[in-house]
């Protein structure tokens, strides 16, 4: 009875929620397609280095005080928080190795890819965008050239070598901003949150975390080219394929810390 007195039979809106299944099944396979190009270009020589190295400029160096204030505070709270749980049953002593391995295995790397997504992630789909509407790619495409080596290939690599070291950066400033409120504030032993530190983790999770950045840096990159490639004509194309650019990374991004985790851990 709704149906028929709004107007909308079953059978139309059956119709309707098949055609957004196949539209949305249509877009991960176009988006899957898009990245194994852009993996096969990036395999193939000549690699532009030039490019990627003006890219790696752009989204690690760049990024670099976001990550810098990022980690310190999300090593702050965490001890300032963790302390407080930890005391309750006596065993604050264990302050280090709860920081370290919260911010190494799990906020590290996906804190770091959300700050770089926002940055620099919105920047590269609106840059291609820009180019997109303005038919520079397709005039890549009439002079001969191919718009996967300057414009895809450079940002997947430099996103995938920034990532990393963006990671690591976050991890050691995070730590030592947990050692700045846990010792000198909160008045936990300085050698005991080191030592312990030392003696909880290890470097399985160390590369964990890593592997984690790496992933996130071909995402992020993946998805921010693959929407600014098919930005639609307008300024209201470009802002839109941007945030669903960010909106995109960063649930894949967490999507997949979920499953490398189960994975690694």
């Amino acid at each position: 009875m709704i149906f028929v007195s709004t107007g909308i039979s079953i059978n139309d809106a059956t119709a309707r929620l098949g055609k957004g299944a196949l539209g949305l099944v249509a877009n991960c396979g176009r988006m899957g397609r898009f990245l194994i190009n852009a993996v096969v270009y990036t395999l193939l020589p000549p690699l532009k280095f030039g490019r990627v190295v003006k890219q790696i400029y752009f989204i690690g160096f760049q990024s670099l005080l976001v990550i810098l204030l990022t980690g310190s505070f999300t090593g702050m709270v965490l001890s300032l928080q963790g302390f407080h749980a930890l005391s309750r049953f006596g065993s604050d002593a264990f302050l280090g190795p709860l920081v370290a391995m919260s911010i190494v295995r799990e906020l590290g790397p996906v804190l770091a890819a959300l700050m770089v997504t926002g940055r620099a992630g919105s920047a590269i789909t609106a840059e291609i965008g820009i180019m997109r509407i303005g038919e520079q790619l397709d005039a890549m495409e009439l002079m001969g050239l191919n718009p996967y080596r300057y414009v895809v290939v450079p940002n997947l690599v430099a996103a995938a070598i920034s990532l990393p070291i963006l990671t690591i950066i976050f991890d050691i400033v995070g730590i030592w901003g947990g050692y700045l409120v846990g010792v000198k504030i909160l008045g936990v032993s300085g050698g005991t949150y080191l030592g312990e530190i030392r003696a909880y983790l290890g470097m399985s999770d160390v590369l964990g975390g890593l592997y984690k950045s790496i992933c996130f840096g071909v995402i992020i990159a993946g998805v921010c080219c693959y929407k600014g490639w098919h930005t639609r004509f307008g300024a209201e194309g470009v802002s839109r394929a941007t945030t669903e650019a960010v909106v995109l990374s960063s649930v894949l991004i967490l999507m997949w810390d979920y499953f490398m985790t189960s994975a690694l851990f």
